[in-house]
């Protein structure tokens, strides 16, 4: 599975490799709720600085973190207004194009948003779709659940919402990189 990069005229096996990424984002009652990419029908949204989806940075952190590059502020600082209202699927093209430049690819996402309300079933398909299409990839490959917390936490008591996210990364050929 692995392939052969010459560093420094040092032979390296680049292996899969795997990140876990988490977000968490306060309701506002100022804003849309977007998560993977969908604007979903709800009386608030999620502050921040982006366009707030917690699903997409959370992947965003998973890739990120699988190819040794940091988390998603390191790249995208909530006080650059380069990065105002953008949206998260765009963050999301840029951190596959980090992968790719790297020697890797997306082999697959396994993503979970724990939220109280709204109930998000009617829209997962739409979220999987969006994010295989950032990163290139099938939407085979990705998989994305909601939960409930229960009532307990802060995502219990309606405060905020959290996402959670796995990504595993694979070499690509070194001809394809570029």
């Amino acid at each position: 599975m692995g392939g052969i990069q010459i560093l420094d005229k040092e032979i390296m096996v680049q292996q899969a490799r795997v990140g876990i990424g988490y977000d968490s984002h306060r309701w506002s009652g100022d804003r849309r709720l977007v998560l993977g990419g969908i604007n979903i029908p709800y009386e608030r949204g999620l502050l921040g600085h982006s366009d707030a989806d917690a699903l997409s940075h959370a992947i965003c952190d998973a890739i990120l973190g699988a190819i040794g590059e940091g988390d998603i502020g390191a790249h995208f600082p909530d006080h650059d207004p380069v990065f105002k209202d953008i949206s998260s699927l765009l963050l999301l093209d840029r951190v596959r194009e980090m992968a790719h430049r790297k020697g890797y690819r997306v082999a697959n996402i396994d993503a979970t948003v724990i939220i109280e309300q709204p109930k998000l079933r009617p829209y997962i398909s739409a979220m999987i779709k969006n994010i295989a299409g950032a990163l290139a990839v099938t939407p085979e490959m990705v998989g994305v659940k909601a939960k409930t917390n229960e009532g307990m936490g802060f995502v219990g008591r309606e405060e905020g919402i959290a996402a959670i996210a796995i990504a595993m990364v694979e070499p690509i050929a070194a001809s394809a990189i570029k």
